[in-house]
């Protein structure tokens, strides 16, 4: 029954490893696809869609308007008709039991106080606002997607080198055990050495499972299959330059930053916004034609009614009431004016605020490696004298594990560090250049 149960468990293993999928990626790799299957550009994709439907309908307005009417009466009852045409009048009407007619009617307008201009372009500003706010949300998704990736580079790299020195501190017990035997060290001394591979163990396997973690949140952002294992790229981490004062990041931000731009455009709209509300008090002109054609039977019929003219139309109701619509297109421009200054204290404060984090990151991988090379240098010189008898086991296993963290902290300085600069990209609004 036990070697029934072993085999079906690893049968079991055997299929899961076999049916999750390997795939290799890069960061630019990573953000590419996680742009491709983002759901929040779908819904910005949508939004610069209805903005232009908007710009059509407001094209629409400056073309002629051609209507076609046409009916039929049929009367069931014999209509009492009294012609009052001189000599006539009097005269039983003739008996009428339908009626048909029908009617076109163009207007093609000429003027109307600049509101079909304005919507016009208006509606432009705000499809090239929707199309930069997308391309914002496109800074923001790489990001998110170059600290998922930087989360999965780290776990992994914790794995690997705790992989390392679990192999290594077990290989230490073996050895120890022989000594034991032969009485060269205390039991209590193995079992010290012991309890340290047990806690590496520990580290080992909590690592697994932030990698675990880490990896089915980079599939759900890419739009994988959660079962895909995503191997990250050993070259992640690189050299970045940081030469430049921040007011040259400033200046980046200021001129590449997509939310700066597309308010920049909101704006426009809006001032359009309040003269097309002007010239709500503004008389509309239009130029008009039209067609009418009737047929009684035994009655009446008529033809070639063609009419052509002039039409004008105003609303005097404007004289008395106040144009809600402009107040509201005022208030609009003020609202987005405001915006527009916030939006560049808080730019000014983040590029300054990353470039100082970038700087700090930076700085501590270099405090990070000095101390490995003390940890290593510190477990050399315990190990020398714990083999002459001139220290513990206890010192020698409290240097083996500052060196395991200095190790660790090196690896996640970098890849915060390289993170850091990604965010710095970001809010200067280059991360996808």
């Amino acid at each position: 029954m036990n070697k029934f149960l072993t085999t079906a468990f690893l049968l079991m293993t055997f299929y899961s490893v076999s049916a999750q999928e390997k795939r290799v990626l890069t960061l630019d790799e990573a953000v590419k696809l996680g742009i491709e299957n983002s759901k929040s550009l779908k819904i910005d994709q949508a939004k610069i869609e209805e903005s232009t439907a908007n710009l059509l309908e407001a094209k629409n307005r400056q073309l002629p308007e051609l209507k076609v009417s046409g009916s039929y009466l049929y009367l069931p009852m014999k209509p009492n008709i009294d012609l009052k045409i001189p000599g006539l009048s009097g005269a039983a009407g003739p008996e009428v039991s339908q009626v048909l007619f029908g009617s076109a009617n163009l207007s093609v307008p000429i003027y109307a106080g600049g509101r079909i201009k304005y919507g016009i372009q208006s509606a432009q500003y705000l499809v090239e606002a929707a199309r930069l706010s997308s391309e914002n949300d496109k800074n923001a998704i790489a990001y998110n997607i170059s600290q998922a990736y930087n989360n999965l580079f780290k776990a992994n790299e914790v794995v690997k080198l705790l992989k390392e020195n679990l192999a290594s501190s077990q290989k230490r017990d073996q050895s120890f055990i022989k000594l034991e035997n032969n009485g060269v060290i205390a039991r209590n001394d193995r079992l010290k050495a012991q309890l340290q591979t047990s806690n590496i163990e520990l580290q080992l396997m909590e690592a697994q499972n932030n990698y675990s973690i880490a990896n089915i949140n980079m599939d759900l952002l890419l739009g994988l299959p959660d079962n895909t294992v995503i191997e990250v790229d050993s070259n992640y981490i690189g050299e970045d330059d940081l030469g430049k004062p921040d007011d040259y990041y400033l200046n980046l931000a200021r001129e590449n930053r997509k939310d700066i731009q597309a308010l920049d455009y909101q704006r426009k709209a809006a001032a359009l916004g309040t003269k097309a509300a002007k010239a709500e008090n503004l008389p509309s002109l239009a130029l008009t034609g039209g067609y009418v054609a009737a047929d009684i039977p035994k009655f009446l019929t008529i033809t070639n009614a063609v009419n052509f003219g002039v039409g004008i139309s105003y609303n005097l109701s404007n004289i008395w009431k106040k144009n809600s619509s402009l107040m509201q297109s005022k208030a609009r421009e003020q609202e987005l004016a405001a915006t527009n200054d916030l939006l560049n204290d808080n730019i000014t404060l983040e590029v300054k605020r990353d470039y100082q984090n970038d700087l700090y990151a930076h700085k501590k991988i270099d405090v990070y490696q000095r101390a490995l090379e003390q940890a290593e240098e510190n477990y050399r010189i315990t190990l020398n004298k714990y083999n002459n008898g001139l220290e513990t086991i206890t010192n020698l296993l409290d240097a083996d594990t500052a060196k395991i963290t200095a190790n660790v902290n090196v690896v996640t300085s970098k890849a915060d560090a390289a993170l850091a600069h990604k965010k710095l990209l970001q809010t200067t609004g280059i991360i996808n250049q």
